[in-house]
């Protein structure tokens, strides 16, 4: 087997060892997320798990001499001389430049996404902790200190009863 493919198989087999799997489904809020997770996680256990069995090992040796005495001694030759010939060519990886610029820009909008999402979340943390805070209050809470609170729904109040608008 080539060195290339050894290394391929060895770089993911020690990449399958490192992915934090669990520590990124405690992160997945949806059913869905899950689904295509575990979907992602079998897709890679798979791959990972062919690479370890099939390209990882040696292929046998033939065993020429078995051949020719089923076959022949003149057609065994000429296909272990052909088989000998054949140079397997040495990988080049032409497709990792194009797309390595393209990776890296994600990278970075996957930052600024995630400082986006943090910072909704803290918003959003905020807000349920005033609607909790409401909730507990509102039981005995007034309507001076409801509208203290949100003075745009005093005013609105006002400018109807003002109006002699009763909402119907």
């Amino acid at each position: 087997m080539s060195g290339t493919v050894k290394k391929i198989a060895d770089v993911t087999f020690k990449a399958g060892r490192t992915i934090d799997w669990e520590g990124m489904a405690k992160l997945l809020v949806t059913d869905e997320a899950r689904k295509e997770f575990s979907n992602l996680r079998r897709a890679f256990d798979d791959v990972n798990s062919q690479l370890q069995t099939k390209f990882s090992q040696e292929p046998e040796p033939i065993n020429w001499e078995y051949y020719r005495k089923g076959i022949g001694s003149r057609l065994v030759d000429m296909y272990k001389e052909a088989y000998e010939s054949i140079e397997i060519p040495k990988f080049e990886d032409t497709v990792t430049p194009q797309y390595k610029p393209k990776f890296d820009a994600l990278l970075v909008e996957l930052k600024e996404a995630e400082k986006q999402s943090l910072k909704e979340s803290e918003r959003l943390e905020k807000e349920v902790a005033e609607v909790q805070e409401l909730k507990k209050k509102l039981s005995t809470m007034t309507a001076e200190e409801y509208f203290a609170k949100h003075p745009e729904l005093k005013k609105k109040f006002d400018d109807e009863i003002r109006n002699d608008y009763w909402g119907y």
